[in-house]
């Protein structure tokens, strides 16, 4: 199995399973995220607050007759409305559960092996729209590829 596709898995899988982060998005948890057709533009068919999987990227890290990969992959999170998902709280919230329910944890992997999993980097930003609060978590992973 595709070492980046199987962790981004098992990483969906543990947020989902995470019911701090649940109490939070309920099961607003994605790899894609629904869309729909709005005047012509797609945009996503989500209520606010939810999580989907950003971008990921690997390089070798290999070794001694091992082969690895090092994968850094992004987590989003994403609110608007009143309240709390007004300012920055949601967000900044979600965001700390995420990296709680990922940092430094046994992701089980069938084929690979993860060797670890580490935060990296937490950023929440107000999106171009004025609105959306947006937070970043990324993660660094090193795999042993079979």
């Amino acid at each position: 199995m595709e070492p980046i596709y199987e962790l981004r898995l098992a990483a969906l899988n543990k947020l989902r399973q995470t019911a701090a982060l649940t109490a939070i998005v309920g099961t607003k948890i994605y790899d894609l995220v629904p869309e729909k057709q709005v005047n012509g533009q797609t945009v996503a068919d989500v209520t606010s607050p939810y999580i989907s999987l950003g971008p990921a990227t690997a390089i070798s890290d290999d070794a001694d007759c091992i082969d690895g990969l090092e994968v850094t992959f992004q987590v989003d999170v994403w609110s608007w409305g009143a309240g709390l998902a007004y300012s920055s709280a949601q967000a900044s919230q979600a965001a700390g559960e995420v990296r709680k329910a990922l940092h430094d944890v046994d992701l089980p992997l069938t084929v690979n092996a993860l060797v670890s999993i580490q935060h990296e980097l937490t950023r929440i930003l107000r999106d171009s729209d004025g609105q959306t609060n947006h937070g970043v978590i990324q993660f660094t992973a090193v795999i042993e590829t079979h």
